[in-house]
């Protein structure tokens, strides 16, 4: 197998659909699009859960609840079996030694670290969040854990000292 020899599967590429080439094509006249109405004119499309005018099905039902998924924080996973396979002993190991071997990546709040796995070498681990056993099973081995400081936001801003407010004199 060679790079001139690769060829897609039989049946995966399908020719564009040309419209308006005639009669005798198939998808001429009208272009596929049918007689009259609506959707045969341009620009005639409705919105996504337009109903013709009868009230929608997103606004006849109940709305209840509450959801906060889009401020939740969102952490990256490292398991001790990962450490203990990729860093040799004694390292440090921080976000930057994480992202350095692309174990974490992209925007996260946090790294979080979890128990899978035992541990036999001896690490100082410096991340957000671990989980009991994780901890316990990095100081059985001799090594250390160090938990970041949290920057506290509000929604999706960082707190802010309020500035004492000056006083005005009446003119």
């Amino acid at each position: 197998m060679r790079l001139h020899n690769l060829a897609p599967r039989p049946g995966a590429k399908h020719r564009r659909k040309r419209l308006g080439i005639g009669e005798s094509s198939g998808h001429g006249k009208t272009s596929g699009r049918g007689h009259k109405g609506q959707r045969a004119r341009s620009g005639g499309s409705v919105r996504l859960g337009f109903e013709g005018g009868q009230m929608p099905l997103i606004r006849r039902l109940p709305k209840r609840g509450f959801n906060n998924t889009d401020f939740k924080p969102v952490y990256a996973v490292i398991n001790l079996d990962t450490l203990e396979e990729r860093f040799p002993a004694g390292a440090k190991i921080d976000e930057a030694a994480l992202r350095s071997l692309r174990l974490v990546h992209g925007r996260n709040d946090g790294i979080k670290l979890l128990a899978r796995g035992t541990v036999t070498k001896k690490f100082t681990v410096e991340v957000d969040k671990s989980s009991a056993a994780a901890k316990e099973k990095l100081e059985a081995a001799g090594g250390s854990l160090v938990l970041r400081e949290r920057q506290t936001k509000v929604a999706g801003r960082a707190i802010l000292k309020a500035a004492p407010r000056k006083a005005v004199k009446a003119a």
